[in-house]
């Protein structure tokens, strides 16, 4: 984990608080009524996305019933713009395509019930004849990727259940199906929901969980084309950019061989993807990054293409279990059989473990819910009674108590006293949060109880470190904190300076008993 922990106080005599003290200091920082205890929210029932984007329905087959352009108003029957695509499902629920702020939730004559979320950028979309609108989305909400916010129905000018689902930009329609194609989420008919197939083994990195590569299932070019030997220095490009960003590098080598053969056949494609990786010009204005660190992001420059490659696998869900590893393949290049090449690929080169959480656990809206009551006193004392009984254990990586711990285990444990069930790793926690579990809190407003996610050893752009917050004016932690200093209470004083610095609190939550 690295030495950023400093330890604060004279040792465990100078630190062990009598339970009526720590009641008292409890008590202090959290002045509010108790609340009633409400129901944990779990990572799996939050729909899985795609990258930034995902289909606007929970886990549903659909069909376009009608696309975007001029045709006959079924209703009037006048020839005119038809600023959207239909999608029909069995009766569903519908979720935010994006994350984004609600503009507009109610109703209007065409549309029905219906909502607009704001994605920024210029980018708007409408979802409309809702039979219902979620109690929870109204105008200045900021909303989640995979969010509900209503059930699809038939109101307005419909002739039938179906969403009527409109894309802007600048304020102008644009056809929504290649938009979507383009951000990894095709509008294929296919469902887009959770799952759960993921199993944990044990790995070698915080959160000691992880998951191999799943094997191919449909393949068509690998079938004729061989896996070829890898330039050397290509190889360590993808040992460099899998580094960094947390992949098996067999990954990349298996995206490398199905585009380019590593760079053999390294021009522009008939659909105008370019570089090692091929990436579309429109995906590389999102997701490509400087991996020479030569000051710019060069569509043609190797370095730059394998680690834009990287970046863009992890932000489509590659983390996020086996499923999550085929999800990230498929929005590369929008072909079954395509996934099945890379990951035959990838399994020729060595194929490898995804070291990561496989709860499935996504970013969500940043802000978490900030309607959410804080723990009552009499709970928190709980969580932190035990977190301070354990001062002066060890840190093992991938440890999961109950005589060592890493810092996410630790927070885990801590927890799950009270009867709250986090994820393994400090990054899923965070996001667990998220999910509507907790909400984030602005520095200098923590509060004893508190979790800190910073970056650390994961690199800059991953959470890999979790402190819960045990005096806010000492800024003094309790923690997991590293293999030479284990349970400690430590400061996060100069943590503000980190490129991942967020605080976070815990709702008065708690699982279904």
């Amino acid at each position: 984990m690295g030495k950023l922990f400093a330890v604060v106080g004279a040792g465990l005599a100078a630190v062990v608080l009598t339970s009526p003290l720590l009641l008292a200091m409890v008590v202090a920082v959290i002045l509010v009524p108790a609340a009633q205890v409400q129901q944990a929210i779990a990572c799996h029932g939050t729909p899985a996305a795609t990258g930034e984007w995902r289909v606007p329905f929970v886990d549903a087959a659909y069909q376009i019933t009608s696309g975007y352009g001029y045709r006959d108003n079924p209703i009037s029957g006048a020839s005119e713009l038809h600023d959207g695509t239909d999608l029909a499902a069995p009766q569903t629920t519908v979720v935010a395509a994006s994350s984004g702020r609600v503009t507009f939730a109610g109703w209007g004559d065409g549309f029905g019930n219906h909502v607009v979320i704001d994605h920024g950028a210029g980018i708007t979309t409408l979802y409309g004849h809702l039979d219902s609108i979620d109690p929870a989305i109204s105008a200045g909400v900021q909303v989640g990727i995979g969010q509900p916010i209503g059930v699809e129905g038939t109101t307005g000018w419909s002739t039938g259940i179906h969403l009527h689902f409109t894309i802007k930009r600048d304020g102008v329609a644009i056809d929504p199906v290649p938009f979507m194609l383009e951000h990894g989420a095709p509008l294929n008919g296919q469902p887009a929901g959770p799952s759960n197939s993921s199993t944990p083994v044990d790995g070698v990195l915080e959160g000691g969980v992880g998951f191999d590569l799943p094997q191919p299932e449909v393949r068509q070019d690998s079938l004729r084309n061989p896996p070829l030997p890898i330039p050397d220095g290509v190889r360590r490009l993808y040992e460099a950019a899998a580094s960094h960003y947390g992949v098996p590098w067999t990954l990349l080598a298996g995206v490398g061989m199905a585009e380019t053969a590593h760079g053999r056949n390294n021009t522009t494609s008939s659909a105008g993807a370019q570089g090692l990786m091929q990436f579309m010009p429109a995906t590389w204005a999102t997701y490509g990054v400087d991996g020479d660190a030569d000051g710019r992001a060069d569509i043609w420059n190797d370095a730059d293409s394998v680690f834009s490659a990287a970046n863009y696998l992890v932000a489509s869900g590659a983390l996020n279990g086996p499923d999550g590893v085929k999800r990230a393949v498929f929005a590369y290049n929008h072909a079954d059989w395509y996934v099945g090449d890379v990951l035959f690929y990838a399994h020729s080169y060595g194929g490898g473990q995804v070291l990561a959480g496989t709860s499935g656990c996504l970013p969500g809206n940043g802000t978490g819910d900030p309607t959410l009551p804080p723990l009552t006193p009499e709970r928190l004392q709980v969580v932190l009674g035990w977190a301070q009984a354990r001062l002066g254990l060890p840190y093992r990586m991938g440890a999961n108590g109950p005589d060592a711990y890493d810092c996410s285990s630790f927070s885990q444990a801590a927890y799950a006293q009270i009867g709250v069930t986090m994820p393994r790793t400090a990054e899923e926690q965070r996001n667990w949060l998220a999910a509507g579990n907790g909400y984030r809190v602005p520095p200098g407003q923590e509060r004893t109880g508190d979790l800190i996610f910073i970056d650390s050893y994961l690199g800059p752009n991953r959470i890999g470190h979790v402190a819960l917050v045990w005096d806010p004016a000492t800024q003094q932690t309790i923690e997991a904190a590293s293999s030479d200093l284990g349970v400690v209470h430590g400061n996060y004083g100069g943590w503000s300076n980190l490129t991942i610095f967020e605080i976070w609190r815990v709702g008065n939550i708690a699982d279904k008993g």
